[in-house]
Order: C-alpha cells, then structure tokens, then sequence
C-alpha cells in the first residue's frame, strides 16, 4: 500500500513531466499569448504571421444556430486543405481565439470542442497554411440568456 507521502511526491514528478513537455494549458496559453489576447480575427491572424483571412468554401465551421446555455456551447472546424493550424474563434468574446490545433499529414483537420459565449456572436474557423495565407468560415450562434431568448 502506497503511503500518502509516496503518492504526493510521485504526482510531483508527473506534473513536472507534464509541464516539461508543453501539456499544461498555461504553456500552450504562453507559447501563443499574442494571439490568445488578441480581440478580432485579423489580430489572431497578424499574431500568427498569417495573411489577411479569406473567406473559402473549403473551411467549415460549426456550432448550434441558437445556444441556450452560453456556458458550453458546442463549436467544430474543419478543412479539406492542406492547413498547418485550424483555428476557432468568437468575435464578441473578450478573447477572440478559442481555440488553435496544430495540424499534420497524420491528422485529419476537423476538430470539436466547446467554447463559453457571453452573448450572441460571429463564430469563425480558420485554416492557416504553411505558406501563411489564411482562409475562414463564419457562422453567427445566438445565445439565450437563461433560455428565454436573447
């Protein structure tokens, strides 16, 4: 049986490990942090030593028309280009980037995730290429307040 001593010190080593490789949020926050504070789609994009993003057929993005809880609204994104990094963002949060995933030739670009919005807003996902240019899709989520409408 593992004393509690064994098993606060072996969680210590295992945090360390994780922080070692970048698999804390705060790290990945740091690694980005430019366009994690950035407020608009263009500033994400300036952040990210991207082009100016346009709009393409071939990004899509997600999420529910109406998102009665604001809290935890389901967001995806997705491209069939050859993108280095998908992005989700809300316009009207007070940090606009939600989200950015790292893209490879072993994973397929199209991404889930939840995201917290205080209002009804614009939701943009980008795909960023290696050549820097950025291509986007929007779609507008209105989010009720309480579920009452909004």
């Amino acid at each position: 049986m593992q004393t509690r001593r064994e098993t606060l010190k072996q969680s210590a080593v295992v945090a360390g490990l994780l922080a070692g490789t970048g698999l804390f949020p705060q790290h990945a926050l740091a690694y980005e942090k430019v366009a994690f504070e950035a407020k608009s789609l263009a500033d994400v994009a300036k952040a990210l030593g991207a082009a100016a993003p346009v709009e393409s057929k071939d990004v899509t993005v997600g999420g529910p028309d109406i998102a009665e809880n604001g809290a935890v609204v389901p967001l995806t994104a997705s491209t069939t280009l050859a993108a280095k990094k998908v992005l989700i963002l809300v316009e009207k949060n007070p940090s606009a980037l939600v989200a950015m995933f790292n893209v490879t030739d072993s994973v397929e670009a199209s991404f889930a995730t939840r995201a917290k919005m205080g209002q009804s807003s614009d939701v943009y996902a980008v795909a960023i290429m290696a050549d820097g240019k950025a291509f986007y899709a929007k779609k507008e989520v209105k989010v009720t307040l309480g579920g009452c409408g909004g």
